[in-house]
């Protein structure tokens, strides 16, 4: 055995390998640990059907913000894994993929689960309530969900909508407004609160007229409008139906100022109708509109939208980002990484600022917000509001 002494080189090219050593050992580690302990987010959505549009926008938007999230290093030093399925929005397969998701994969919370009748199927089946799991960024903004156990809704409710709407028309003098509603709960929350906004506001509902879920058969529904000679029409439809009815209204000589629900995607809309067509339509507002560029949550998510390539980005796609964004504030104080604890802190969550738009998740029979706007398209396609 060699037991020559190591000379002060030698030692001194000993200790900087052993640090070197231990330096790249530790810069290693927070790779090593978001490689294998993702925290893990749920998602079951319509990525086909005739709500597809709604569900890969709101995917689009959530995924935007995890991903940027996950470039800085996570949640805790953990990346975010955003885990999806197909409910093709049937109430039935919504129930059935949640509960299979939730025991397959683990979820500390979930995402962004679209349609009225889908969350009411989900809150009547308990799911939520069972696993101790929440869903933030519901999209409905119906009376049944917004009271919901573990649903979280991060814009205003079509009661908050329609009753503002009615309480500006009151102020300008229209009297006589259509409803045109999907029939199913979203269309019925949707006429119960135009039927009590118009009795506080003194205009008169002269028609309301429903359509068959999940369809664009609206011919119904423009006839009787076109009937009633009404001066506004509150659209109270879904993306695709909106669109149709727009199409067939002005076909058929519709006169009265069209009024569209914050579900309809005015992307597609405009995308659908071109600038010329889709000038004059209005739209209610219940999230940031993406020119509000004095929002930080604007110039964020205008900016990360920039460098994506995803073609599922739209107009919607921001409420999908804010529920994204909002959660992971939550996660990021949350006293731990669980279902249980995630729903407690979401829970008492009284004021998440996402960038100049801000949240109360701490009262269970109201929204996050009670923001509401209105827009119009005006010449090509450029908005007013």
């Amino acid at each position: 055995m060699d037991t020559k002494p190591t000379s002060a080189v030698q030692r001194i090219r000993l200790h900087t390998l052993a640090v070197s050593g231990l330096l790249a050992a530790t810069l290693a580690l927070p790779f090593a640990v978001l490689a294998a302990d993702p925290i893990v987010i749920g998602q079951v959505a319509p990525f086909s059907g005739p709500q597809a549009v709604t569900g890969k926008a709101m995917n689009a938007g959530a995924k935007l913000y995890f991903d940027a999230v996950n470039l800085k290093g996570g949640v805790r030093g953990r990346p975010i894994k955003l885990v999806t399925r197909d409910d093709a929005q049937k109430p039935e397969d919504s129930v059935r993929l949640t509960r299979e998701l939730i025991a397959a994969e683990a979820p500390v919370a979930m995402i962004s689960t679209v349609g009225t009748a889908n969350l009411e199927a989900l809150a009547k089946d308990g799911v939520y309530t069972q696993t101790k799991t929440s869903l933030v960024g519901a999209v409905s903004g119906a009376a049944t969900v917004v009271k919901a156990p573990g649903m979280h809704i991060v814009k205003a409710s079509y009661h908050d909508e329609v009753g503002r709407l009615f309480d500006q028309l009151s102020h300008v003098g229209v009297k006589r407004v259509g409803l045109v509603y999907q029939d199913d709960g979203l269309g019925k929350d949707v006429l119960a609160g135009a039927q009590a906004a118009a009795q506080t506001h003194g205009i008169e509902l002269a028609v309301a007229s429903g359509y068959p879920r999940n369809t664009v058969q609206v011919e119904k529904s423009v006839a009787e409008i076109i009937d009633s000679k009404v001066q506004v029409v509150f659209l109270g439809a879904t993306t695709a139906a909106g669109i149709e009815f727009v199409k067939q209204y002005a076909a058929k000589g519709g006169q009265g100022i069209l009024y569209g629900m914050s579900i309809i995607d005015t992307d597609a809309l405009l995308k659908a109708l071109g600038p010329e067509r889709a000038r004059g339509y209005a739209f209610s507002v219940v999230l940031p509109l993406l020119q509000q560029s004095n929002l930080a949550v604007v110039r964020e998510y205008m900016q990360l939208k920039a460098a994506s390539n995803n073609p599922d980005l739209s107009a919607r796609s921001i409420e999908g980002f804010i529920a994204a964004k909002a959660l992971v504030k939550v996660l990021e104080t949350s006293s731990s990484l669980t279902p249980a604890a995630v729903t407690a802190a979401l829970n008492a969550a009284s004021a998440i600022d996402v960038g100049g738009y801000t949240l109360d998740f701490s009262v269970n029979d109201k929204p996050g917000s009670h923001y509401v706007n209105f827009a119009m398209f005006g010449a090509n396609g450029k908005i007013l509001n």
